[in-house]
C-alpha cells in the first residue's frame, strides 16, 4: 500500500518481558490529515503533570519517521524512572520504529505521511536500562506488526476470555 488515502488507522498491543523491566505498548498509527493527526497534536500540545509527552528521536534531533508521539501511562517519577522513560524504553521505541519500517510492517513509503502514538508503561521499579530498552523495542515492533495484522483474531479474543490473565492479576 502506497497511498495514504486508503490507510485505515491501525491498533496494535504488545507485552514483552518479565518483571519489573517488562514493556507493554499500544500503538494507533493513521494518516496525517485524519482523526490520529488531531490526537497526536492535541497530547502533544497539552501535557499534564507527571506524563509529559514528547517526540521520539533516534538520535537527538533525528526524530524517527513516522513522527512518533512517546506517550507515558505511568507517571515519570524523578531519578532512575525518568532514566528508563527518556532515555532506555524511548530509545526502544525507537529503535521499534525503525525496525518496523526496515521490515516492511509500515510502509517506507507512507512514512512522512503517517503519525504514531505510542502508550509507554515503564514500571517505576524498573532498574535494568539494557533490558527496558530490549522489550520495549521489540515490544513496539509487535505492536506495530499486531495493528498491520489486525490481530488479535476474533476467535482467539474468545478463547483468551474463557480464562483471562494478566500478569498483574495471576
Amino acid at each position: 500500500m502506497s497511498s495514504v488515502d486508503d490507510f485505515e488507522s491501525q491498533f496494535g498491543e504488545a507485552f514483552v518481558g518479565q518483571g519489573a523491566d517488562a514493556a507493554h505498548l499500544n500503538t494507533v498509527l493513521g494518516a496525517k490529515g485524519g482523526p490520529v493527526e488531531g490526537a497526536w497534536a492535541t497530547s502533544l500540545a497539552t501535557p499534564t503533570v507527571g506524563h509529559q509527552r514528547f517526540v521520539v528521536v533516534a538520535r537527538p534531533g533525528v526524530p524517527v519517521k513516522p513522527f512518533t508521539l512517546f506517550v507515558p501511562k505511568a507517571e515519570v517519577r524523578p531519578g532512575t524512572h525518568e532514566i528508563m522513560t527518556w532515555g532506555a524504553a524511548q530509545a526502544g521505541v525507537a529503535g521499534g520504529v525503525v525496525d518496523a519500517l526496515a521490515a516492511g510492517v509500515v510502509d517506507p513509503a507512507l512514512a512522512d505521511r503517517l503519525l504514531l502514538i505510542a502508550a509507554v508503561w515503564v514500571d517505576p521499579a524498573a532498574h535494568d536500562a539494557d533490558a527496558v530498552y530490549a522489550n520495549n523495542r521489540a515490544a513496539t515492533l509487535a505492536a506495530l506488526r499486531a495493528g498491520a495484522a489486525r490481530e488479535p483474531a476474533l476467535d482467539d479474543v474468545l478463547a483468551a476470555g474463557l480464562d483471562p490473565y494478566n500478569p498483574f492479576y495471576p
